[in-house]
């Protein structure tokens, strides 16, 4: 499905959203919560059985407010993939305000490096059908807060999939079976060294009709030269920004010859 968004469109500037536990902002009562009881929780995780529970020495919890719910977000500082970057929070602020254009509601979407799942959990409220990815020794904290945040409160509930950037990908996701309406990815572009397969990963899962919505905090000279080489594969449209907090977002759709 085509988001609906012209190439002509003016990127809109992104605001700074609030995700400190005492925002005011923040709802505390029972019907703008999602996430569900610690006990069921536990208990859909062991059914599952499908990844060991993280193991890090200490965790945090953020809340973040979106679609009218408060959702809490466990983290760690000891992974990279257990924190939730500005760029999720950029992506998340534009699925909630463009909802109705981008037609979310039932939509197939899998997110690249979704870390602790806070844009995989603000997607499946919109209701979208999601499949958030990423290495495996970060799955099993973000099956938890994907269960945490949308166990019972959504249309349909997230999966959760190991995905190697560049590795066993017609295996894991056979292009004849799957398809899907958008790709998300926000802040998996930074200082590393597999910048080469992460292009690859995304150029593989976008088909003929597939929009892919990039958020980054544009760091480091790597990054826009990673954007360089994004714009010769994909026709690339600036959705929004934020000049303080060097936040861009992008849309991208797979050229074609």
């Amino acid at each position: 499905m085509d988001a609906c968004l012209s190439s002509e469109q003016q990127p809109r500037p992104l605001e700074e959203a609030p995700s400190t536990p005492d925002d005011e902002t923040l709802h505390t009562d029972d019907t703008s919560r999602c996430p569900g009881d610690s006990n069921e929780i536990e208990a859909s995780l062991r059914s599952l059985q499908k990844f060991v529970p993280t193991n890090y020495p200490s965790y945090t919890q953020e809340n973040y407010q979106f679609v009218g719910k408060k959702i809490v977000i466990q983290e760690s500082i000891e992974s990279y993939g257990a924190v939730v970057w500005p760029g999720a929070v950029a992506l998340c602020q534009y699925l909630e305000e463009h909802t109705e254009e981008l037609n979310l509601r039932g939509a197939k979407i899998l997110e690249i490096g979704a870390g602790p799942g806070l844009v995989s959990i603000v997607a499946s409220i919109l209701g979208a059908q999601v499949t958030a990815t990423d290495l495996p020794d970060v799955l099993g904290n973000l099956q938890y807060n994907l269960l945490k945040n949308t166990l019972n409160c959504t249309t349909y509930l997230p999966e959760v999939k190991e995905l190697v950037w560049g590795e066993g990908l017609e295996q894991s996701f056979p292009k004849s079976t799957l398809y899907y309406d958008y790709v998300l990815a926000s802040d998996v572009v930074y200082h590393h060294y597999f910048l080469d397969k992460l292009l690859a990963t995304m150029v593989y899962l976008c088909q003929p009709g597939t929009v892919l919505l990039w958020a980054n905090k544009f760091r480091f000279s790597t990054d826009y030269e990673f954007l360089d080489k994004f714009k010769q594969v994909f026709d690339t449209t600036l959705l929004a920004e934020s000049q303080e907090s060097s936040i861009k977002l992008f849309k991208g759709i797979l050229k074609w010859d």
